[in-house]
């Protein structure tokens, strides 16, 4: 059997990986745009930050790939999918075919449509070539602007301080993080990020980055006018469907598949970044990786496994801060009971919410302690009612009301 893998991010080669482990005698082929063996986009940061240098971000070897029958085919632009003839053609015209396609093909980062994102100095960090790119002019000094204050956003300008460069933040929501933080918790945690050398200005959006031919300051809607001799776009990532669009397969946010990872086209997969399952695009590692675990498994002949959506992980780090946000942290009915605890001068906060006694959100920040207890209490529904003036006490055992 010859498959077929157009992708080599963490969906793509752990796809591979499991494959060549069920059934050796399959021939793999894996094709990549990018010159550079699989890397896990987290080291990223570390390169960023000058823990990790280039040579050291490929996770795997030659002969790892060579003593499983996976042959990388690098810098390799797949130019067209045809599922009626079972074969995908390359940019140089050259056609192969396969019995089983997968498409690992990931994402993009997200630019929105604001003037002047074309000039020169204008980044977004998805690929090894970006990262380098950025800290080699972050390392020129001079001053930085950073257009959204999400996870990534927060983790690649902490690392960027490294390089001596001054940046400023903006982010459009009134505070960082708003999906997985509440007003007092971002309060925080921005206070954390500036005693670390950032900036930031939040409520406000980019309406022009302006220079003569290279980036020279950004001008905000709101009126200011930040300096700037490179801009970092951190807005968002959008699935790559191109080239199933252009083969016809059902694409919508992204390539749609169903329990089985299967799309529209006959023996054609779909999996990770660019995947769609139950109208979700998750865009995360524990999505890209037990999906190509059943993908694997179809591949294979295990056709009884069935992929059914994850609970994606929420436990984070935010620039080296421990960060774990769960349920329904910022609700809008009266009804739900919050409680909070904030120590500025430790940089912590811990918020519970409950719901007729039950608990349904909760934030930890800055510490790790009682994680997993309130993730568990929270799975259970146990009744807290009887102990709610103590659930924030730092002396009480939360564990025992597990028992």
């Amino acid at each position: 059997m010859k498959l077929v893998i157009i992708g080599n991010g963490i969906a793509g080669v752990s796809l591979a990986r499991m494959v060549a482990d069920a059934a050796p005698e399959t021939d793999i082929a894996l094709y990549s745009s990018e010159p550079y063996a699989y890397y896990p986009r987290p080291k990223l940061i570390s390169l960023l930050a000058g823990t990790v240098p280039a040579d050291k971000m490929p996770a795997f070897a030659p002969d790892w790939y060579a003593k499983r029958g996976i042959v990388n085919h690098l810098g390799q632009h797949v130019a067209e999918i045809r599922p009626s003839d079972h074969e995908i053609v390359l940019d140089d015209g050259g056609k192969v075919s396969y019995d089983s396609l997968v498409l690992a093909t990931g994402a993009h980062a997200w630019v929105p449509p604001t003037p002047g994102v074309d000039l020169a100095h204008v980044y977004t960090l998805r690929t090894l070539a970006d990262a380098l790119a950025l800290r080699d002019k972050a390392s020129e000094g001079g001053d930085a602007v950073a257009l959204g204050g999400g996870l990534l956003g927060l983790d690649s300008c902490a690392a960027l301080l490294t390089t001596g460069i001054a940046i400023t933040i903006v982010e459009m929501m009134p505070h960082l993080l708003p999906r997985q933080l509440d007003a007092e918790g971002a309060a925080v945690l921005q206070s954390l990020l500036e005693q670390r050398g950032l900036a930031f200005i939040t409520g406000d959006v980019a309406a022009a980055i302006e220079g003569d031919g290279q980036v020279e300051r950004v001008r905000l809607k709101g009126g200011p006018v930040l300096d700037a001799d490179l801009v970092l776009i951190s807005a968002g990532v959008r699935a790559n469907i191109a080239l199933a669009q252009q083969a016809g397969l059902t694409c919508d946010r992204g390539i749609v598949v169903n329990e089985r990872l299967l799309t529209s086209a006959e023996d054609v997969y779909a999996i990770g970044d660019c995947a769609e399952f139950a109208g979700r695009v998750w865009g995360i590692i524990p999505a890209a990786t037990a999906q190509a675990r059943i993908a694997a498994a179809q591949i294979t002949g295990d056709t009884d496994a069935i992929y059914t959506d994850i609970v994606p992980s929420t436990t984070l780090k935010v620039s080296g801060i421990d960060l774990s946000s769960s349920g329904d942290v910022n609700p809008e009915d009266p009804e739900a009971q919050q409680l909070r605890l904030a120590d500025a001068d430790a940089g912590t906060y811990k918020k519970l919410v409950l719901r007729d006694g039950k608990l349904v959100g909760a934030i930890v920040l800055g510490e790790r302690q009682d994680v997993r207890t309130l993730d568990q209490l929270m799975a259970r529904g146990i009744d807290l009612s009887a102990h709610v003036d103590r659930l924030l006490d730092p002396e009480f055992d939360l564990a025992s009301l597990l028992a």
